[in-house]
């Protein structure tokens, strides 16, 4: 696609295009006629078309239907980044998006691991995408749900200080395929996905569990399907985003999953420094656990200070960790009642 066709697409189009690009040239995957209907993509995305949805209705409203930009419309559709995808790169297979929030790029995992295993797939391209405009800044504002309205504008997760979140965009896509057809094809192979996890807290729309029953079940569910046990798990890579009360939940659900061992496993936050990108931060995780197998060490929570005591376990705090892990925890949920969960292994 040349220049010119980039700047045509909505940001988050553009974003996922330019990530599946890069995925499918580093997995060294040519689609043909002959494979491209044994590949898939399949994308986790919410937030992305509110700005198209937005100023679509704005041009309505101000102008009339007849005399709105018509270009508008596509991208008030969820699934346009994704159908571009396929579009773009002529992949046949089958296109899906999911929007379930905060864990949807791990849900969006799972969806094209299902279609792996039960022969429907050879390969899928897994995304997650999120891009910002003035919209989502003004509709968490009014929620209260930003960094710096009751305190310092900083992501600190599990820092006592903490208290809201910093937005952040952009676009994660992994190659996902079988051991068999990988090897067949003489793939780089970075990691395996182990097993996933998944619940559904049935308690309040855009509240949490106050026990947070769905994330425990979730992490339980990932452990038991991957056939390991919690002194398996050599880290985990946590979802907490600075909200004060989804790390404080964070903790109590680690604790409980992991009882006497939870104080000696080691947990980092990434969102401290790429802040919260919602659909897509689950694949975000995932790529800094991938990072961290090559350079075998566990990634940083960055921007802490002050120790908290709801918040007391080993949270790799402003420096990375030299530590060679073999299987790694990652967990994804927000208020509204989604849990998600996976284990990523190296691949040995």
């Amino acid at each position: 696609m040349g220049e010119k066709g980039l700047r045509d697409l909505d940001r988050s189009t553009r974003f996922l295009c330019t990530a599946a690009k890069m995925a499918l040239h580093d997995a060294n995957m040519v689609i043909t006629p002959e494979n491209t209907d044994r590949i898939g993509v399949c994308t986790g995305t919410t937030l992305s078309s509110l700005w198209g949805i937005a100023e679509f209705n704005r041009q309505i409203i101000k102008d009339g239907p007849l005399f709105t930009d018509v270009g508008l419309f596509p991208g008030t559709v969820i699934n346009a980044a994704s159908s571009k995808v396929s579009i773009l790169f002529n992949i046949q297979g089958f296109n899906t998006t999911i929007s379930n929030g905060y864990t949807s790029s791990i849900d969006a995992l799972k969806y094209a691991i299902d279609f792996i295993q039960f022969d429907r797939a050879d390969a899928v391209l897994v995304s997650g995408v999120e891009s910002l405009a003035f919209v989502h800044f003004a509709g968490f504002s009014a929620l209260e749900f930003l960094a710096g309205i009751k305190g310092e504008e900083v992501s600190c997760p599990f820092d006592k200080r903490r208290n809201g979140i910093i937005l952040g965009e952009g676009a994660v896509v992994l190659t996902i395929e079988s051991e068999e057809h990988a090897l067949k094809r003489k793939a780089r192979i970075y990691a395996a996905v182990s097993s996933t996890g998944s619940y559904f807290d049935a308690y309040r729309s855009g509240k949490y569990q106050p026990q947070a029953k769905g994330l425990c079940e979730s992490m339980r569910e990932a452990i038991t399907k991957a056939k390991l046990n919690t002194n398996d798990i050599d880290y985990i890579c946590s979802s907490a985003n600075s909200v004060n009360k989804q790390d404080s939940l964070e903790t109590l659900a680690i604790k409980e999953v992991f009882g006497k061992q939870a104080s000696k496993k080691p947990i980092n936050a990434i969102k401290s420094m790429i802040g919260e990108t919602f659909s897509a931060s689950g694949l975000f995780q995932i790529a800094s656990v991938v990072g961290g197998f090559e350079q075998k060490i566990i990634p940083p929570t960055i921007n802490y200070c002050l120790p908290d005591a709801d918040c007391d376990l080993d949270y790799v705090t402003n420096a990375a960790r030299k530590n060679d892990a073999q299987h790694v925890l990652v967990t994804n949920f927000g208020p509204g009642g989604n849990n998600a969960t996976t284990i990523i292994s190296k691949f040995n």
